[in-house]
């Protein structure tokens, strides 16, 4: 990989990794978590709006699109947010995220039949067996619906990676402004019934709370995904997957310096069976198993 590209990647991972405590962030200004996931939809999804030419696309690909759509802009967002609100740290939710590589996989196997070997089946089972690790921690022990609501969104996450396998040939930005519609409609109704004061809370957003949720909707959700895009030109899949595995570092060590988490020794060690595990997977994959 050229320097230049391989300096992108970093940033583009730095960004990502920075989504779970800029978001934690907004949450303890009051910003109710469904909220904030329609929100940052309605942003990149207006963001977006002068690059995309809209035409109806073909059939075959209504299923998948309104798959993805709701899988990544309803239940990844909304659920992400619902764990940060619920948990009071933020470093084992970035861990336990990392599930959505192994569910990913698991859904590929049952709705699209691809053959998992023996190998993956394994990193798959110690990838689990780190984030159960992890959650042994005392300090986690009334932490347990945030693991939940995390698993809920890893989940949803592997849905969406199925989904996009069929948006393939779907122009990118079309698929990323349907979705953030479909999430922002969807969320917003979902936070009036639920969460209440909807047009309440939005009037009483400080400004800074916006630049944060600005953020996470242009510089890691648009300028991010579309920055592997632009990689993706240049190289396969299997060559930039494996950098996802230091997202999680960089969100770590962001939280550190915003909250002043400090990880324990069970965070550390089954943040390592984690990481790593998912690593070997991206590179399983790489070399086309």
């Amino acid at each position: 990989m050229k320097t230049s590209h391989l300096i992108l990647v970093m940033i583009i991972m730095m960004l990502f990794g920075s989504s779970y405590p800029i978001s934690k962030l907004v949450l303890n200004n009051s910003v109710p978590p469904i909220l904030l996931g329609s929100l940052r939809n309605l942003i990149f999804f207006i963001a977006l709006l002068p690059f995309i030419k809209f035409r109806v696309p073909e059939r075959k690909y209504f299923l998948p699109l309104i798959g993805f759509s709701f899988s990544f802009g309803t239940g990844v967002f909304m659920f992400m947010n619902l764990a940060l609100n619920t948990s009071k740290v933020v470093s084992p939710i970035i861990i336990a995220s990392q599930l959505s590589v192994p569910f990913a996989i698991i859904c590929s196997s049952f709705f699209i039949k691809e053959k998992i070997n023996t190998r993956k089946w394994l990193l798959i089972f110690t990838s689990f067996i780190g984030i159960i690790f992890v959650g042994f921690d005392p300090k986690l022990f009334n932490e347990l619906n945030a693991f939940i609501l995390t698993a809920i969104m890893a989940f949803f996450y592997g849905l969406t990676q199925v989904f996009s396998r069929h948006l393939k040939d779907l122009d990118h930005k079309f698929s990323t402004a349907f979705m953030g519609l479909v999430g922002f409609i969807s969320l917003f109704l979902i936070s009036i019934f639920f969460e209440g004061n909807t047009l309440h809370h939005i009037t009483n957003i400080k400004f800074d709370t916006w630049l944060l949720i600005f953020h996470s909707a242009i510089l890691v959700t648009l300028l991010g995904h579309m920055s592997l895009f632009y990689l993706y030109k240049f190289y396969p899949l299997g060559k930039v997957m494996p950098f996802y595995s230091l997202f999680p570092i960089f969100g770590i060590a962001l939280t550190f310096l915003i909250f002043l988490e400090v990880p324990s020794l069970y965070e550390i060690i089954g943040g390592i069976i984690v990481i790593g595990s998912i690593y070997l997977i991206h590179l399983d994959n790489n070399r086309g198993n």
